[in-house]
């Protein structure tokens, strides 16, 4: 039997987790463009982010795109906005 060395690579993302407003959670992910998917638990859409992040990564490598490295100097923050009434 001929075993194969199989090349691969850990990218990691950022996702962002939004309740939704009939239950469940959003998913974005802000590196990857138009990346989304949601889930009816945290649990099952933080799977369904993992998917869809596999996709979203075969397809860049099916076309011959880079694949998005995110900086881990990324800072992720709440910015309050004051609104005069």
């Amino acid at each position: 039997m001929v075993k194969k060395n199989i090349k691969q690579e850990v990218h990691n993302f950022t996702a962002v987790f939004e309740p939704a407003k009939e239950g469940g959670y959003v998913v974005y992910i802000p590196a990857l463009p138009g990346c989304a998917t949601q889930g009816e638990t945290f649990e099952e859409a933080r799977e369904m982010a993992r998917d869809a992040i596999k996709g979203y990564l075969k397809a860049l490598k099916d076309l011959k795109q880079e694949i998005p490295f995110e900086s881990e100097k990324t800072i992720i923050s709440r910015i309050p906005a004051i609104i005069s009434c």
